[in-house]
């Protein structure tokens, strides 16, 4: 029988054979195509891979894909539907678009995902707990300032959209 996940709340089996060794990271780009998580440093250090496991932001690079047998895995791909929009940019996404928080775009990902989990844990963090959540996630183009502002902003969209 093969392993199922869901990913971005979809039911998937697992590719068979799938190596032992393969790393959810693999096979989210290579054998199920979404682009989103990208592959930075292999060692789960840069945030790059980000992805939310059952809600939790987790290193797709350093995962085994058999990890993730039963479990729900969102991808940048998926985080439209997670909020009920599926036609729509997230909060997060549209906040990050509206203060231009991105440059080269290879941090993107991760800087995405781990807002999304830290606004689902805390909904209304100060600029110090945004930091720090965002801390391990490593941007070499400096728009620090962008992203942590587009943090804030999407904190606001997500109670705008709650009210």
């Amino acid at each position: 029988m093969q392993p199922v996940t869901f990913v971005n709340g979809q039911p998937c089996a697992l590719p068979t054979p799938t190596a032992a060794s393969a790393t959810l990271l693999h096979v989210l780009r290579n054998d199920l195509a979404l682009n989103g998580p990208k592959y930075g440093c292999g060692l789960g250090q840069c945030g790059a891979c980000t992805v939310l496991v059952d809600g939790v932001a987790a290193r797709a690079c350093v995962i085994p894909a058999q990890g993730v047998a039963g479990r729900e895995v969102t991808t940048l791909e998926g985080l439209p539907a997670r909020c009920g929009r599926a036609d729509a940019l997230h909060p997060v996404q549209q906040a990050f678009v509206e203060e231009q928080a991105a440059q080269c775009g290879y941090c993107l990902n991760g800087m995405v995902m781990m807002a999304v989990a830290l606004l689902e844990r805390n909904p209304d963090p100060n600029e110090a707990a945004i930091r720090r959540a965002l801390s391990s996630n490593l941007c070499r183009c400096g728009t620090h300032v962008e992203i942590v502002r587009a943090v804030q902003r999407a904190a606001v969209l997500l109670r705008e959209a709650q009210a």
